[in-house]
């Protein structure tokens, strides 16, 4: 379902986005800063969208990741994967809770995927044993990204996207917690991901969920 604005919501000021060069993050950053947000994009590459504020620098490095994440009101991390280190995402993720909590930053929404941790009761049962078997070493590398992130004492949220394709977005999406009713299936377009992300990011109701989000 597509969530609507909720009149609890607070207002984030600064936000930073550890691999917001392209992808999902790109498009977050995209979206909150159009919301009035200020947004800082640390990425190796140093590329992120027109306006906003960009850092270069390994999110891996505790130095880099406190110049990011100092004075933020929120930290968002989309980074993929990395062939050199099966375990990149979930090592960046610490790097990234050790400089939050040197900085006083609190909120924290990781971008993990359908199928880690708990969620795979959220997926049709073939389905759940292909990707089992197909990404199991990215599942891994998200386990313990996951794990990290509840054991961190912040106020995080994880969001497990389907597949993510470049279409065009629809404009809704489904999101689905472990225990809730119904299945997640097939893909969904970043641009609908980072508006749900956004969306969730803003709702103090989602601090402690991990949430899967589908078309």
């Amino acid at each position: 379902m597509n969530r609507s604005p909720s009149t609890s919501r607070r207002t984030l000021v600064k936000l930073t986005i550890i691999g917001g060069s392209k992808g999902t993050g790109a498009q977050l950053a995209s979206l909150a800063q159009a919301a009035g947000h200020e947004v800082t994009v640390l990425s190796r590459s140093g590329q992120g969208p027109e306006g906003v504020r960009l850092l270069i620098g390994d999110a891996g490095s505790p130095a880099a990741a406190a110049a990011a994440v100092a004075g933020a009101d929120a930290v968002v991390v989309t980074v993929g994967g990395s062939k050199g280190n099966p375990r990149h995402r979930a090592a960046v993720t610490r790097t990234v809770i050790d400089a939050m909590k040197e900085q006083g930053v609190q909120r924290l929404m990781v971008q993990s995927s359908l199928g880690a941790g708990d969620s795979g009761s959220l997926m049709p049962a073939p389905l759940r044993i292909a990707m089992k078997v197909a990404l199991a070493k990215p599942l891994a590398d998200h386990n313990e990204q996951e794990a990290a992130v509840q054991g961190s004492g912040l106020d995080w949220t994880i969001v497990r996207p389907t597949g993510l394709t470049d279409k065009e977005p629809a404009g809704s999406w489904r999101a689905l917690e472990t225990g809730d009713s119904g299945t997640l299936r097939g893909s969904i377009p970043r641009a609908d991901l980072a508006e749900c992300m956004l969306g969730l990011l803003e709702d103090p109701a989602s601090i402690g969920k991990a949430v899967g989000v589908s078309s």
